[in-house]
């Protein structure tokens, strides 16, 4: 089932398969992906480095033919991609119940959880918060720099549902994660900028992350308009109307993850499928 065609391609249980792995020789790809992981912010795309990459983007000739090679490599399937540029590697944002499902279900064991490796990029800082499992985990395993010093990084599926659910409650957006694309091996919890698939897709317009298979809804009778919501969206989909003394939900904008039901008290807000709703319909 390929993305945007209505259904939850992410819930399909071969795409986590060993067998899956196997024949698109994952392993392999991910011990060169991931050996050199930092390399990818700083890759070649046309002989143009990603430095001048956003500049060029916008120029009206050149700019398509990089948008395209560049969106080529995100999602290639082709035989032979270059894991160091990390071609066919791309996700999609998931509320905490599918993302549940997936840990709780789907996920090839063993599961463990690593340094988020876009907050240390972005800001010098390393945060156990993002969950790997199938072959990602052994061949991370291998490589230090990415285990948590002083912590517990082998979990159980309980153990790592309770760790996804910590970081939503804490606002981070949970996001499922192709290595090479179909085999799903993660599930990040991050936040906008810090996630780098979030900032390729909002500083370049680069279909590196995917919104959510949902958008938020909210109840007018239920909502006091606290606005507590509003501070935990990190997209501005949400606005509080002072002439109605309630919340408004701009579809367009949301990403459908959820995180901002935790903040309300009155139970008002609520996930819908996003081909239940015109104004977000097919927009991913």
């Amino acid at each position: 089932m390929k993305h945007g065609a209505g259904g939850k391609w992410y819930m399909n249980a071969r795409n986590y398969s060993n067998e899956l792995a196997d024949s698109i020789q994952a392993r392999e790809y991910l011990t060169e992906q991931w050996k050199n992981f930092e390399q990818v912010y700083i890759r070649k795309v046309m002989g143009i480095s990603s430095i001048d990459l956003g500049y060029k983007l916008q120029m009206p000739i050149i700019g398509k033919v990089l948008r395209w090679q560049v969106e080529k490599m995100i999602h290639s399937d082709a035989k032979g991609r270059n894991p160091t540029r990390a071609d066919g590697h791309f996700g999609q944002v998931i509320p905490l119940e599918d993302a549940k499902a997936i840990l709780g279900n789907l996920a090839a064991e063993p599961i463990i959880e690593n340094y988020c490796m876009c907050r240390w990029m972005q800001r010098g800082i390393k945060e156990a918060c993002c969950i790997n499992f199938g072959n990602l985990s052994g061949v991370i395993e291998k490589l230090p720099r990415f285990i948590p010093k002083n912590n517990v990084y082998k979990l159980d599926r309980e153990e790592a549902i309770k760790r996804l659910e910590m970081h939503n409650r804490k606002g981070y957006v949970a996001s499922v994660w192709f290595q090479p694309v179909p085999y799903i091996n993660a599930i990040c919890s991050c936040e906008n900028p810090e996630c780098g698939g979030l900032r390729l897709r909002n500083d370049f317009g680069l279909h590196t992350i995917y919104k959510a298979e949902y958008v938020v809804q909210i109840d007018a009778e239920a909502c006091n308009g606290c606005a507590l919501c509003v501070a935990k969206c990190q997209f501005g989909a949400l606005r509080f109307i002072p002439s109605l003394k309630r919340v408004m939900v701009d579809a367009e904008k949301c990403w459908g993850c959820g995180v901002c039901r935790h903040m309300c008290r009155q139970d008002a807000l609520k996930i819908v499928p996003r081909e239940a709703v015109p104004a977000a319909r097919g927009r991913f």
